[in-house]
């Protein structure tokens, strides 16, 4: 199944005090750390940058598609419009997190990304740890011309609450999905510096 990795960097990471993006994670950086995980699994990876977007593009090592939000001030569901417009035409389906989400398993979008064991195939696919839900989402292209017509205020999440009757939430056993790095006590509990 053709798929668009699109990773949500635009933010101005304020609470964090630092850009997100170049958070060190392991051996690599948080955007560094999701291209790679995108990158061998997906047939192109954007990358929607928006605040300190010279900075982060050039220290960025992996490649992607970079794409600038000139409208990132206005909310994330600009960025991610921005994103979906630069999606290849070719593409089935999008595979969607935001930057601040680095430690999600490998095994967990290989879950994602799997063929669907029965029909009709979904038009979501939400990754739970422990009934909570997480991030990345794959969702078919179908959607993209919902996603595009949310209004600045609106919310993706409303576009997937819509098709609930076409979700398929897998069950798996990967808190990365749900390690939402907004802060520095986050980061600090990501890396084990916390305590």
């Amino acid at each position: 199944m053709s798929c668009t990795g699109l990773i949500l960097a635009a933010g101005e990471s304020r609470r964090m005090g630092s850009p997100k993006a170049l958070l060190r994670y392991r051996e690599a950086t948080f955007l560094d750390t999701l291209i790679a995980l995108f990158e061998t699994r997906c047939d192109a990876v954007i990358v929607v940058l928006g605040a300190h977007a010279d900075l982060i593009r050039e220290r960025t090592t992996r490649p992607a598609t970079f794409v600038f939000n000139a409208d990132y001030l206005d909310g994330q569901t600009t960025s991610m419009q921005c994103g979906l417009r630069a999606v290849p035409p070719e593409s089935e389906g999008v595979l969607f997190t935001l930057v601040d989400h680095p430690a999600v398993g490998a095994s967990t979008v290989d879950a994602l990304l799997a063929a669907p064991l029965a029909a009709p195939r979904p038009l979501v696919r939400v990754p739970r740890y422990r009934d909570q839900r997480g991030h990345p989402i794959w969702f078919a292209r179908d959607l993209i011309p919902e996603f595009l017509a949310l209004p600045t205020d609106g919310a993706a999440r409303d576009i997937v609450r819509a098709h609930a009757p076409h979700t398929q939430f897998l069950d798996l056993d990967d808190p990365g999905i749900r390690a939402d790095i907004d802060d520095p006590a986050a980061y600090a509990e990501l890396t084990g510096a916390a305590g």
